[in-house]
């Protein structure tokens, strides 16, 4: 019997722009993305800094900025169109079925309040605890992630803490309503290598112990490798490859993935170390044809004039790219 896994999160055909005032500038950050999420899958979205993989996130909890606008698509959650919900609809939803840990602890923690005051809130906003039961709630938490002596915890506000441990906290706000889906957008960048690793190892134990479906955002694919099962690659705001994790490190498809996999490994031995040639296009003013060709050193005509679709290479696997239909097909 076939026991597929029911997709959790389907977001169909996002458009995500930012809009300058008057409509003069308009930056395509998410152009058209389409993907699911099963339940209890933990997902990668990769791509260097400006490809809009924070964008596709914060557009999934509507946090936008006031500059951008969801222009098209669909965000199914559960069935349900997320982009249909008014704001108190999704204020119900946000941090009870979906939670986000940011890259800045200090922008998701007030300064002015106790760690104690801050996850209480989230708790009293959607949970029936009160009293006593809350409390313990709250110190169940802390050590949930690890961080001992919760009382005195409690009582102490962000800036008494490690980097390390105010990312703790954020999980543990994060995880407090037991999420159906966490976001996680650069949740380890600030965070030394030792540190790191103690705190994937914690998202994979609480993942495993809650079921909770992960959304990991990251450049980092070190982190993709130990964490996540599946990978989608985005660059100037379209997925260009997806695919189960090992085949990603063992046969990219893509030019610019496996660009990325060869400055990556470059960190580890200089010798071999290839950074990517050019820069990201300006999202305002793209290149015709495929976004990647200026950088990429197998682009021919074709690639200049046209956009490549999207080329299935299997279950779960497809990639967006003319050099590969021509020279492997």
């Amino acid at each position: 019997m076939n026991l597929e896994k029911k997709p959790l999160l389907r977001v169909l055909g996002l458009k995500t722009y930012f809009i300058s005032f008057g409509g003069e500038r308009i930056v395509k950050a998410v152009d058209d993305v389409s993907f699911e999420v099963s339940q209890g899958e933990r997902l990668a979205v990769i791509g260097e800094s400006g490809c809009g993989k924070s964008t596709v996130g914060l557009s999934i909890l509507r946090v936008l900025p006031p500059s951008a606008r969801i222009v098209a698509g669909e965000i199914l959650f559960e069935g349900e169109d997320l982009l249909k919900k008014n704001p108190k609809e999704m204020a119900r939803i946000r941090g009870k079925k979906l939670s986000m840990i940011l890259q800045d602890t200090m922008l998701s923690l007030d300064p002015v309040f106790t760690i104690g005051y801050q996850i209480e809130e989230t708790l009293h906003r959607h949970t029936e605890l009160r009293a006593e039961a809350l409390h313990g709630r709250m110190k169940e938490l802390l050590w949930d992630v690890k961080i001992p002596g919760p009382e005195r915890r409690l009582k102490q506000f962000p800036h008494e803490m490690s980097g390390g441990m105010r990312q703790r906290i954020v999980g543990a706000i994060a995880f407090s309503c037991e999420p159906k889906l966490l976001i996680a957008d650069e949740a380890t960048t600030n965070l030394d290598v030792t540190i790191q690793l103690q705190y994937l190892n914690l998202l994979k134990d609480l993942q495993k112990r809650t079921g909770v479906t992960l959304l990991f955002i990251t450049h980092n694919l070190g982190i993709v490798a130990e964490l996540c099962e599946s990978v989608i690659v985005m660059y100037a705001g379209k997925i260009v490859e997806r695919s189960p994790v090992m085949d990603i490190f063992d046969a990219p498809a893509h030019p610019y993935t496996k660009a990325l996999l060869q400055a990556a490994f470059g960190l580890q031995d200089l010798s071999k170390r290839k950074p990517i040639r050019g820069e990201p296009p300006n999202l305002a003013k793209l290149p015709p044809g495929c976004s990647f060709h200026p950088r990429c050193a197998f682009a021919q005509e074709l690639c200049r004039q046209e956009e490549p679709g999207e080329i299935s290479l299997g279950p779960k696997r497809s990639v967006k790219c003319w050099y590969f239909v021509k020279n492997i097909h």
